[in-house]
C-alpha cells in the first residue's frame, strides 16, 4: 500500500527506483530484482547504483492467526530480509550510504495512557519482541558505516486498505460502535504523511536513529470511530463491542484492537518535519473527499 505511493512520489521527484520482489514487476519505470527470503536468495545486482535502501518488507501482522509458525514468519520476514541485503552490501562494491527502515509502534504495545517517546522502553509481548528483533537486525548496518533511520509506524489511515477500511466497514452498514472500552489510544497517521516522512528521511541526511511515525494528535478508539461515522454520515451505536468478544475470536492477537498506545511525534517535529494532516478530522476529510 505505502510502497506503491512512495514509489510514485520518488519517480515524480526524479529518483531512480528499483524494487526487490518475489516476482517480476510490470512497471517499466521501475527495475525489479528477484529475491526469496525463505530460500535465502537475492539478486546481487539489486544494489547497483543504489545509495539508499528503504526497508518496508514484512509479513502482515494481522493477516493470519498468531500460531508459533506464523509468529516466526512475521519476525523472519523482517529480520532475514534486511540480513540478505546486508550480505550483498558486504560482498559487492556499492554506493549505499543509508538504510531507512519501517518499524512499528507495536514496540511499545499496550501502555494505557502513558505518553510514549522514542526513549520509552519496549513492552514484552509478541509485537514488542517482533519490533525489537526487527530494529536490532536493521542496526547491524551501523557496522557498515551506514546511516540508519528507523520509523516506528502507527496505524496508517487509507481507505484503500489496512485498519481504516476494516473499521469503516461496519460504520458504512450502520452498525458501527466503539471497540472494547473505546478508551484505548490509537497512534494514527495519514498515508500521505507516511510517504512524506520517508522522503524527508531520504533528503535530510542529518536524520539518524529512531523516530515515531505518528500524527501529533492521537485519539481514542471511541473518538476515531465517532469521527469515521461523522465523515461517512452514518450513526455510531452507543453500545460498545465487548473486549471479551475480540479476546475470544483473536486470542493474543486481540491486543492489536484492544491495546492502548499513546505515542508522541515531538521528536520528528523538532527535526523540522511538518505534518500535512496533524488532526484526525482533516485527515478523514481528505481520505473520504
Amino acid at each position: 500500500m505505502i510502497g506503491k505511493a512512495l514509489t510514485a512520489a520518488l519517480l515524480e521527484l526524479g529518483y531512480n527506483v528499483s524494487h526487490l520482489s518475489r516476482k517480476p514487476g510490470n512497471d517499466p519505470q521501475v527495475k525489479t530484482y528477484l529475491w526469496n527470503i525463505g530460500k535465502n536468495e537475492i539478486d546481487e545486482h539489486c544494489i547497483d547504483e543504489v545509495d539508499t535502501v528503504l526497508h518496508l518488507a514484512g509479513a502482515g501482522i494481522a493477516d493470519k492467526k498468531w500460531t508459533a509458525k506464523r509468529k516466526k514468519e512475521i519476525i523472519e520476514s523482517r529480520t532475514k530480509s534486511i540480513e540478505l541485503i546486508y550480505r550483498v552490501i558486504k560482498s559487492r562494491p556499492n554506493k549505499v550510504s543509508a538504510v531507512i527502515s519501517a518499524s512499528a509502534t507495536g514496540y511499545y504495545s499496550d501502555r494505557g495512557d502513558e505518553l510514549l517517546t522514542e526513549d520509552s522502553p519496549p513492552n514484552s509481548d509478541f509485537m514488542a519482541k517482533c519490533c525489537i528483533a526487527w530494529e536490532q537486525a536493521v542496526d547491524e548496518g551501523k557496522a557498515l558505516s551506514l546511516r540508519i533511520v528507523k520509523l516506528r509506524t502507527g496505524v496508517v489511515l487509507d481507505k484503500k486498505g489496512g485498519a481504516l477500511k476494516l473499521m469503516a466497514m461496519p460504520v458504512k452498514f450502520g452498525v458501527g460502535a466503539p471497540l472494547g472500552k473505546g478508551k484505548q489510544w490509537i497512534p494514527w497517521i495519514h498515508w500521505q504523511d507516511v510517504v512524506d516522512l520517508y522522503l524527508y528521511s531520504i533528503e535530510n541526511i542529518h536524520l539518524s536513529g529512531v523516530y515515531n511515525m505518528v500524527a501529533p494528535n492521537p485519539v481514542t478508539n471511541k473518538q476515531l470511530m465517532k469521527a469515521i461515522a461523522k465523515q461517512l454520515f452514518r450513526p455510531l451505536w452507543p453500545v460498545k463491542v465487548p473486549s471479551f468478544v475480540f479476546k475470544l475470536l483473536l486470542g493474543e492477537m486481540s491486543v492489536i484492537i484492544l491495546g492502548s498506545t499513546r505515542v508522541s511525534a515531538r521528536k520528528i517535529e523538532n527535526e523540522g518535519f511538518v505534518f500535512k494532516y496533524p488532526e484526525l478530522t482533516g485527515a478523514l476529510k481528505e481520505i473520504y473527499g
